[in-house]
């Protein structure tokens, strides 16, 4: 059966993005010190058209994460931002839905399509369930949006890569998330420069 997961870097101090994030900025001030673990990994690097990398702990722990999702959901402003980044083919091989509130005709790249959702976060995730083939969906961000699922009960497992850096401000992963949920740790991965923790939600 299928499963909704999430992965996330995050800092010591509970940011997902820095300070002033937004349009053309999207992680904030500082917030690339929390994927400089990634761009090292091989299996990061070939979803994105780059050569080389390491295979250590953490490029098992990427590598897993690209095989299992067989479709993504995403919000609206990581899209856009992508759209003007992420190289052709895209790195996500697999359909992705983007929320929004504007109706658009999607858009289509070579392994991935792209279908914008209108009306909200179980419709999209009800696409993704069933073209995902039997893998999993991940929702892939930003914060607002995995809130928004975490807080709909939608998510089965929650992936945090914690990075020994401190932001002290900026965008916290679980502002507004309802303090009943419950996360259960499941593995944790230890690498040289990130720790990689995933906890099943408990309903």
């Amino acid at each position: 059966m299928s499963k909704v997961f999430a992965s996330l870097g995050i800092s010591l101090d509970g940011y997902v993005a820095g300070p002033h994030a937004g349009p053309g900025n999207p992680l904030g001030d500082g917030g690339e010190r929390l994927h400089e673990w990634l761009y090292g990994v091989e299996a990061w690097r070939d979803r994105h058209g780059l050569g080389g990398g390491e295979t250590g702990r953490s490029g098992l722990v990427v590598s897993e994460i690209f095989d299992r999702a067989g479709a993504y959901v995403m919000g609206r402003r990581m899209f856009d931002e992508g759209e003007r980044a992420w190289p052709d083919p895209p790195p996500f091989r697999a359909p992705v839905f983007v929320l929004t509130t504007s109706a658009r005709d999607a858009w289509v790249r070579e392994g991935t399509v792209f279908t914008y959702v209108t009306d909200g976060v179980r419709a999209a995730l009800d696409q993704a369930l069933a073209v995902a083939n039997g893998k999993d969906v991940q929702i892939s961000g930003g914060a607002h949006t995995v809130r928004e699922y975490l807080n709909a009960g939608l998510v089965d497992e929650l992936e945090l890569h914690m990075v020994p850096v401190l932001l002290g401000d900026g965008v916290r992963l679980f502002d507004g998330v309802d303090p009943a949920l419950r996360l259960v740790k499941d593995r944790v991965v230890d690498a040289p420069d990130v720790t990689h923790l995933r906890y099943r939600t408990v309903r």
